[in-house]
């Protein structure tokens, strides 16, 4: 059976035994505000941002009247840019929000001795200044330069201010952006625990307490199934010199299993594609998966790393890298394997990482386990009928016409304990450059 993989991420990841068949994630409360990837329509080179898509900024976050959101959408005007142009500079005032509809963006700030010093890479669906825009006497706190040629949409303050004067949806939401700036917080977003330290004398201690986030997210038990069916003549009469039924059943449950991996990295609601934070998420400078790309990754998840996963054609994408820059990472046994690494840290390949019709992909790098408040791997195990942990199979019934089935089921789910716990490099393409 060519389906069946390593499968890495069910090896690694440490699974914890979820009783109830629900995990709920308590963390302290976060001021962090929304701010996703946007969408676009094009026809031809006239790109449009789709209204809905606009609640992925901070400012129009649940914001649900459509009309406000369409005439938003149709007040941002589309510029060409060329490679070097400037569309913010650091230290002038901030009064547009900018959108990517198609191009590379790169984020630099002043360095102390007049050298620049590189912040990031923005790509399609990327913006900045939802948050400036909407903030009285802001400035850019960085420039930023089209790396390519660049297809942006812009939305000035003027505009910007007419729609807030005529929504008062607009203008809660612009309070409680400027309440959560405001509000007493540490370098990760999170409600301030107020501590008092180099005591002398007798001085009254400030008063604390931690700030729970109040609706604390709950990971449900997700379920893959099959029946699996036999004819009864087989099971009675075939079985020798190897049993039927039993393989039948081993290649049902690699079957499961590959599809359990693919859900914990590709469901929309808990898979770990779609459960890296917005700033977890950072984007190649150049295209192509390189060594500065990872070590970049390596700064989002700086707290006891453990793994990176990628698929096996970005893998090598990057070994190509590596070449072309003169570096030659040395591999690491692990379980038992010998793999790739860098840093120390096993670069471990999952062919359910996507490569996109673009031959682009995508790369995660994990902290792993709740102790490291890490990801971690749900299940519960000593169910009825159980063959391996979090996986049963159940006699259903035989039919008139001899067939026997069997319900085959694997529990699992997977959560992320802290946003830092995971990061990706995302949109990296793959194909082998000249």
């Amino acid at each position: 059976m060519q389906g069946i993989t390593s499968r890495w991420l069910l090896r690694v990841l440490p699974w914890v035994e979820v009783a109830g068949g629900v995990y709920r994630v308590n963390r302290r409360r976060s001021y962090t505000l929304h701010d996703g990837l946007v969408t676009f329509t094009n026809v031809g080179a006239d790109f449009q941002v789709i209204p809905q898509e606009l609640t992925e900024l901070a400012l129009f976050h649940r914001i649900t009247d459509e009309e406000l959101l369409a005439e938003a959408a149709s007040r941002f005007t589309q510029h060409e840019l060329a490679a070097g142009d400037v569309l913010a500079e650091q230290g002038s005032p901030s009064e547009t929000i900018v959108l990517i509809a198609h191009g590379r963006v790169g984020r630099s700030v002043a360095g102390r001795y007049g050298s620049t010093q590189e912040l990031d890479t923005l790509t399609d669906g990327g913006h900045f200044g939802a948050l400036e825009a909407v903030l009285d006497d802001d400035t850019w706190s960085f420039t930023a330069t089209a790396l390519t040629a660049t297809t942006v949409l812009t939305l000035e303050r003027g505009p910007l201010q007419e729609l807030i004067d005529r929504s008062p949806d607009l203008q809660a939401r612009v309070a409680e952006i400027r309440t959560k700036v405001d509000e007493p917080q540490n370098a990760y977003g999170e409600a301030e625990i107020a501590l008092t330290s180099g005591l002398t004398g007798e001085p009254v201690l400030t008063p604390t307490f931690v700030d729970y986030d109040p609706s604390p997210r709950e990971y449900e038990l997700s379920v893959a199934q099959t029946v699996l069916r036999v004819n009864s003549r087989v099971a009675d009469l075939y079985n020798q010199p190897m049993n039927q039924t039993e393989q039948q059943l081993r290649l049902t449950v690699e079957a499961l299993r590959e599809r359990e991996e693919h859900e914990l990295v590709n469901n929309r609601e808990f898979g770990l594609l779609h459960n890296v934070d917005t700033g977890q998420r950072i984007r190649s400078r150049t295209g192509a998966p390189t060594p500065d790309d990872f070590d970049e990754l390596l700064a989002t998840v700086w707290r006891n790393p453990a793994v990176f996963l990628a698929h096996p054609k970005t893998i090598a994408a990057f070994g190509r890298e590596c070449t072309r820059h003169g570096v030659y990472p040395v591999g690491i046994e692990f379980g038992g394997h010998q793999v790739p690494a860098w840093r120390g840290i096993p670069l471990l390949p999952c062919n359910k990482i996507a490569v996109s019709a673009s031959r682009t992909s995508s790369v995660l790098l994990l902290r792993l386990g709740e102790k490291d408040q890490g990801v971690v791997g749900l299940h519960q195990t000593g169910i009825p009928d159980e063959i391996e942990p979090g996986l049963n199979v159940r006699f259903m019934n035989i039919d008139e016409k001899g067939i026997i089935a069997y319900l085959v089921s694997v529990y699992y789910s997977a959560a992320v304990l802290v946003p830092d716990a995971i990061g990706m490099l995302e949109d990296v393409q793959i194909d082998a450059t000249v």
